[in-house]
């Protein structure tokens, strides 16, 4: 369904480089915007959390905001989404809050405050746009989806604490389909669960184990232009894709090669570099079997390891955000002479 392109990214504090990036969106044109996580919270760390600016191309374009808890600052920050004028949204798990910058990473305005109550936000995670420019948040630690206005006036909410129908426990990451559908990853339920543009429940995807189909802490959702459900399956590392009825179809762990700014760096640093061409990149683990897989994308360079986001841009291409390589692995839709190119979704 998707083959390896391309990597994009690497290590770094700030600057041309990733820190534990946990979600990407996409602006006009080829832009792209990165969120660095980093962590711990001490404050020599604090400057490296910030957003990256690059593009398709591997071309470092710029950075914005920084690590606080100012306006225009973020500590925790879990996804992001660009609504149509191209203004960049970031929820914020700390401040419990969604701040908003232009573009260019001017800091616009925020919004958002901690509570139980309806509109109240507890660990804000996954945002995502629906059609008439409204912003769905999965609501993590109050267990629920809430939908707001793009100036966070509160419209709407549905679930609760559980394992039913309907209901959640920490959900993640959050999509919608061209239908208006919505897709939300249940984290500690181990499922994808699909909803009606009302909130109305519609089908479960995926149950709790390692097998092909089952999930570990999904982290990230997102619906190609076919209906096939793809998902970021953090405890598992690896990517999941699941067809519209919710049946598994494939996986994938990870072919990564060096991105674009690896290969300049280590043309900078050539004592580097043939110190890497002596190393073994594909070792075996050592750990116990419970933890092989872990262990696995730990000491293989080309695996995943922490797969936090899946994304498509307009072109239908996969971008899987991988926050303990500091990189993003991108995937070319694999189409037949008859398939056209799907397009993004939200």
């Amino acid at each position: 369904m998707y083959r390896y392109s391309h990597s994009i990214g690497l290590y770094a504090l700030m600057g041309r480089g990733f820190n534990n990036p946990v979600d990407v969106a996409f602006g006009s044109g080829d832009v792209m915007y990165v969120v660095n996580r980093v962590g711990p919270e001490v404050g020599v760390r604090m400057p490296y959390k910030r957003i990256t600016i690059c593009n398709r191309n591997q071309d470092y374009l710029g950075e914005f905001s920084t690590g606080g808890t100012a306006a225009g600052e973020i500590m925790w920050p879990a996804s992001i989404a660009v609504d149509p004028n191209g203004n960049v949204y970031i929820s914020d798990e700390a401040l419990n809050r969604v701040s908003i910058f232009d573009p260019q990473g001017v800091f616009l305005s925020m919004w958002g405050v901690k509570g139980t109550d309806k509109g109240q936000l507890n660990r804000p995670a996954g945002i995502a746009f629906d059609s008439a420019g409204n912003l769905l948040v999965a609501d993590g630690l109050n267990h629920r989806i809430q939908k707001f206005t793009s100036d966070g006036r509160f419209l709407d909410a549905w679930g609760s604490k559980g394992a039913g129908d309907g209901e959640f426990n920490i959900p993640w990451g959050i999509s919608l389909d061209n239908n208006g559908s919505v897709y939300v990853a249940d984290w500690r339920n181990d499922r994808i669960q699909k909803f009606d543009p009302q909130g109305r429940h519609l089908a479960t995807i995926g149950t709790s184990g390692v097998g092909d189909g089952q999930l570990k802490r999904p982290s990230g959702v997102a619906v190609d232009q076919s209906g096939n459900i793809l998902v970021t399956d953090w405890g598992n590392e690896r990517v999941q894709i699941f067809d519209s009825g919710g049946n598994f179809v494939t996986k994938y762990r990870g072919e990564s090669g060096m991105s674009k700014w690896a290969e300049d760096y280590f043309k900078a640093n050539t004592l580097e570099f043939e110190e890497r061409q002596k190393a073994d990149l594909e070792p075996e683990p050592n750990g116990h079997p419970s933890e092989y897989v872990r262990e696995q994308s730990a000491a293989v360079e080309k695996l995943f390891w922490g797969p936090t986001s899946v994304r498509l841009d307009d072109e239908g291409s996969m971008y899987i955000v991988e926050s303990c390589r500091h990189r993003i692995q991108v995937y070319k839709p694999e189409l037949s002479r008859a398939s056209p190119i799907p397009s993004r979704q939200s």
